[in-house]
């Protein structure tokens, strides 16, 4: 069986898994209960520093709330990056309420409201305008509040990113306006009617090949150049989407990110059009990913038919991604370990099946792992949880308690 890559260090003390200098049974007596989700301060900032110092200084690093919506971590990420990405009204107050620049927040998605782009105007953020009915309707509603709406362009390129988690442009798409339709879009707009402020082209996320992600930028920045080369007025910058991934699976490696910054200084070395523009590179799970753990507790130790189940106080209304409900084809283990058992987890093992507290065969936190022998009461930790956690889980699902988020 392959080995999961090596995870980001968290401490141990005592036997016991810490996050944020406090270890697991702390943090339940902070929160008051298992489940929950903790997050690490210092490896939030390790992980965007370290980004920042390998790619070009011309890159501009925005935060996808997206990713991991906690107010405390939004808060938390604001002075580490330049910006945030926003895809609702709610996440649009979450970053305005962080003390962010509305000048460097985004709105993106399909099927704004009309509530949602007067809400955007009024703030001052900029939309990223997915179809030419979002273009019109933000003039519209700029001209009701005497507000010039601030607008850039979301592009559904011809391309992909290949090997991608998701992939979200090449052929047809709800993302954004196809690049072909783009020069007669750009010719007919009443650019004294809005403040245009750029294109925003993403391509796909959660990607782990290195050439995939090169041959990505180098479709992008061709494809930027050409824009630029189009449009009438001055913009102020692209966003190139970003893509990068984190290993989550066995036989998964982490992403080397230097041939991808070397790549990027080329290019901008190369496209001498884009000198004045901000280059803004929008990523989610792979800046707040690794900070996080999903911890749960055992309740329950049971065999059946010589499988040994353990059933914990936590699952899949809580961890949506983890139990393989969240867009994977074939259902993988997320790394998981015994969070009171650190010093024994290369000891003798286990094979055993990790289940959640519903009433459904789709509860699975982990199939057939090798584990330290389990006891009621074991902590259960799934590491790469800080992104597209909480937030992406159905947690009213069966009525179960609500968990707990702490940032430490």
């Amino acid at each position: 069986m392959k080995a999961h890559d090596t995870l980001t260090p968290f401490e141990q003390e005592e036997h016991q898994l810490k996050i944020g200098n406090k270890t697991l049974s702390q943090i339940e007596m902070l929160v008051g209960s298992t489940p929950y989700y903790a997050y690490d301060r210092a490896i939030l900032s390790k992980t965007v520093i370290s980004l920042k110092e390998t790619l070009p200084e011309r890159i501009s690093l925005h935060y996808a709330i997206k990713a991991n919506p906690y107010p405390p971590l939004v808060n938390f990420m604001r002075p580490l990056v330049s910006g945030f990405d926003v895809a609702s009204a709610k996440e649009m107050l979450l970053a305005i309420q962080s003390g962010m620049s509305p000048n460097e927040i985004s709105f993106a998605g399909p099927g704004k409201t009309e509530d949602d782009i007067r809400a955007a105007i009024v703030a001052g953020i900029t939309l990223h305008a997915e179809s030419t009915t979002e273009i019109q309707r933000a003039v519209n509603i700029g001209k009701q509040l005497s507000i010039k709406p601030n607008i850039a362009i979301r592009i559904n390129p011809a391309f992909e990113l290949k090997a991608s988690g998701m992939k979200m442009a090449g052929g047809a798409k709800p993302f954004g306006i196809d690049e072909e339709q783009i020069p007669g879009i750009l010719a007919e707009l009443d650019y004294q009617m809005l403040n245009f402020r750029g294109f925003h082209i993403y391509a796909g996320s959660q990607n782990l090949k290195v050439e995939a992600i090169i041959e990505m930028h180098q479709k992008t920045f061709a494809l930027a150049e050409r824009l630029v080369s189009i449009t009438p007025v001055q913009i102020d910058y692209i966003n190139i989407g970003g893509g990068l991934g984190i290993p989550y699976f066995a036989g998964e490696t982490r992403l080397n990110l230097a041939p991808v910054a070397d790549n990027l200084a080329t290019l901008i070395a190369q496209h001498s059009s884009l000198f004045d523009i901000e280059l803004i590179m929008e990523l989610g799970r792979y800046l707040v990913g690794e900070a996080g753990v999903y911890v749960s507790k055992v309740v329950d130790i049971k065999a059946s038919r010589e499988t040994t189940y353990a059933v914990c106080d936590g699952g899949l209304h809580h961890h949506l991604a983890n139990s393989g409900n969240f867009g994977q084809v074939i259902r993988k283990n997320y790394p998981v370990a015994v969070g009171n058992k650190m010093d024994l987890q290369s000891a003798d093992t286990e094979t055993v099946t990790v289940v959640g507290p519903l009433c459904t065969p789709l509860d699975i936190i982990a199939d057939k792992v090798q584990l330290p022998a389990l006891e009621i009461g074991d902590y259960i930790a799934v590491y790469q949880s800080g992104a597209y956690g909480a937030s992406a889980s159905p947690q009213s699902f069966l009525s179960q308690p609500e968990l707990s988020e702490i940032l430490l």
